[in-house]
């Protein structure tokens, strides 16, 4: 493909409500173009998620030519245009330098060249500009590269790893994604730099392997973190190579993070206590570390066979779904059994008891206290096997029974 010839002639509605702005700029006799993923996934047919849009206009002349905006990153030449609604991240072509950090620029120099702009981004693929007629700029083979489903660092990919070595994440992440290869330099440069991945906050390393194990290729990512040596450099994967290994050769399709973690955690038959501790070296959240504790177990609970209505009710209708999930991926299971299960509870929710503290109270059984907790308890756990019926007599008749003097 030749980004001289390649003109988008149906542009996506979330480009035609930012074009007011392109033509603002342009206008005024600067530069704009729309850049980055959502021209990559434009061209892929892929959804578009945010609109970037980068300009030759500095701050302050981006500034004067709107009634609203925000300095959500001045620093780095990023204004928020607000004045139609929706708010539009508006950057200032720039160059940048010394990466102390491996992460943000020591230096950021604002320039008018679009070309020193895409310079500086992590992939051909993403080193696209969209006119607002339509017309793409590409000045990296990043065209030809996505006709051949390849990633390839812009330029030197040592040089790439070394300003930001997140990048090297991103890049089994967009293989992961998009089912593309890696280029072999932009791999091997990955492998000799894959150390620097010790440099990055976890929290964002997090977000890259999410999206990575929720892509549709995420046997792929996996296997190249192996293969680039990153696993080693990512919270605990280190001491587990053999098992990474076996989940890459195995087939598995997740659908949420809930689901990328108990894979992990199952596999690597962690108890309650190092799921939480490895959990929360990766920075998970705390409702996410107990969905994956309660699948986790359920898990083993299925292998085990040791299945009944108590341990499918503490774990929740979602929770089952990714349990089956999981386990559907490497055995002949059948998970609308299960599923079914579930369905056929008596109660799911605390809340769907017919007889609450509030009657218990009022009829004199118990008084407020850890008694009365105790005995709602008793009572869900009894309807939930099926030993009452959900209904207000034989509860009220069964908390009687457990409190008599």
């Amino acid at each position: 493909m030749d980004g001289d010839t390649v003109q988008i002639k149906n542009m996506p509605s979330e480009f035609e409500k930012a074009l007011p702005i392109l033509r603002k700029i342009e206008a005024a006799g600067y530069e704009a173009y729309f850049v980055g993923g959502s021209v990559r996934d434009t061209i892929l047919q892929r959804p578009i998620h945010d609109v970037d849009i980068a300009t030759s206009a500095y701050p302050s002349e981006v500034k004067g030519l709107f009634k609203r905006t925000a300095d959500t990153g001045i620093e780095h030449g990023t204004v928020m245009i607000l004045d139609h609604g929706t708010g539009y991240e508006v950057t200032t072509f720039r160059t940048e330098s010394g990466y102390q950090d491996y992460r943000r620029p020591d230096k950021v120099t604002f320039v008018r060249s679009l070309k020193e702009d895409l310079k500086r981004r992590d992939f051909t693929i993403n080193a696209l500009a969209l006119s607002e007629n339509g017309k793409i700029t590409d000045l990296f083979g990043g065209l030809n590269d996505m006709s051949k489903k390849i990633i390839r660092a812009v330029g030197d990919p040592e040089e790439r790893f070394n300003e930001d070595a997140l990048r090297m994440m991103r890049a089994v992440r967009f293989a992961s994604q998009l089912d593309f290869k890696i280029e072999e330099q932009t791999l091997t440069g990955i492998y000799d730099h894959s150390e620097l991945l010790k440099k990055i906050a976890v929290e964002r390393i997090h977000s890259e392997f999410v999206k990575m194990m929720l892509g549709v290729d995420a046997k792929n990512g996996l296997n190249l973190m192996i293969k680039s040596q990153l696993y080693q450099f990512v919270p605990d994967f280190s001491e587990h190579l053999t098992v990474l290994q076996k989940i890459v050769a195995t087939h598995f399709d997740l659908d949420n993070e809930v689901q990328v973690w108990a894979l992990f955690t199952s596999m690597f038959q962690f108890n309650r206590d190092q799921v939480i501790s490895f959990l929360k070296r990766w920075k998970t959240a705390n409702k996410i570390i107990n969905d994956v504790i309660l699948t986790t177990e359920l898990i083993f609970q299925i292998k085990s066979q040791k299945v009944g209505n108590l341990e499918l009710y503490k774990a929740g209708k979602q929770n089952v779904k990714n349990a089956v999930t999981i386990i559907s991926n490497y055995t002949d299971f059948d998970s609308a059994k299960l599923i079914k299960a579930y369905d056929q509870l008596p109660i799911t929710t605390k809340k769907q008891l017919n007889v609450t503290g509030g009657d218990l109270i009022k009829r004199g059984i118990l008084n407020p206290g850890p008694k009365l907790g105790e005995t709602l308890g008793a009572l869900e756990k009894a309807v939930v096997l099926g030993k009452i019926n959900n209904q207000d007599s034989e509860l009220i008749a069964a908390a009687m029974a457990l409190n008599k003097e």
